[in-house]
């Protein structure tokens, strides 16, 4: 019987089955033998290509990462805009696999799309004239808002229910039953909101360092105790 001209198992086709596995029904439901199944093969043939489950979820986590346009650090847009963009593409590709938030949470590790991220949001920062520091703090700040935002939905978390909210118990909550409605209203106006008030906030105090004169590392005595941090971090680990 001749062999198959493609392979039957590789990779690419094994993160694509286990982050499907994992949208469709959370991170518990991955295992080597339920992913095994999913391909028709049988559990020890996905050892020749990840070592561990760890080593898989890995490459699920960074496929994920992947999906997230850095283009805009590399055209000159002005670091304000290139932060707008990169977060609304980051929210959305985090929102389609809200399932793999809790992990990608956790920092970059050794992924090479998640470093590739950090690298480029640092770089954009520092390259702006943001101290080494501040970038540092500031790439923190944001994935923390991004990764929060599509952690879980505000919206969904008030039952519809409009009993539960008895006036005299809750006098301002009396149409909280009807958040879950327009959860998608909620949820991205909210994002959207924070996301402008972050980056007004950063341009208002970008502006006081351009006057003092305290840029590209000048005056940032907390800053320089965290450079090498920077180096190493980045800005946005995910």
């Amino acid at each position: 019987m001749p062999r198959p001209r493609t392979p039957l198992l590789n990779r690419e086709r094994i993160v694509a089955a286990a982050l499907r596995l994992v949208d469709e029904e959370g991170l518990a439901a991955l295992s080597t033998r339920r992913l095994a199944g999913e391909l028709s093969v049988s559990g020890p043939s996905l050892y020749n290509h990840f070592a561990t489950k760890d080593e898989l979820l890995d490459a699920v986590v960074d496929g994920v990462i992947g999906e997230v346009d850095l283009s805009m650090f590399t055209t000159g847009t002005p670091w304000p805009e290139a932060l707008r963009d990169w977060a609304r593409s980051y929210r959305a590709a985090l929102a389609a696999h809200p399932h793999i938030v809790p992990v990608l949470a956790q920092g970059p590790g050794r992924r090479p799309n998640a470093l590739r991220l950090a690298d480029a949001v640092f770089g954009c920062l520092v390259e702006a004239g943001w101290p080494r520091g501040q970038a540092t703090r500031i790439g923190a700040l944001m994935r923390y808002f991004v990764t929060g935002s599509a952690l879980a939905s505000f919206a969904a978390g008030f039952p519809e229910d409009a009993g539960l909210y008895d006036a005299a118990d809750y006098p301002h909550l009396g149409e909280a039953h009807r958040l879950a409605e327009h959860r998608a209203a909620v949820d991205e106006g909210a994002f959207e909101t924070g996301l402008e008030a972050l980056l007004d906030g950063l341009a208002l105090r970008f502006e006081r360092l351009e006057q003092a004169g305290h840029r590209g590392g000048q005056g940032d005595h907390q800053g320089s105790r965290t450079t090498n941090a920077g180096r190493a971090a980045g800005s946005t680990g995910s």
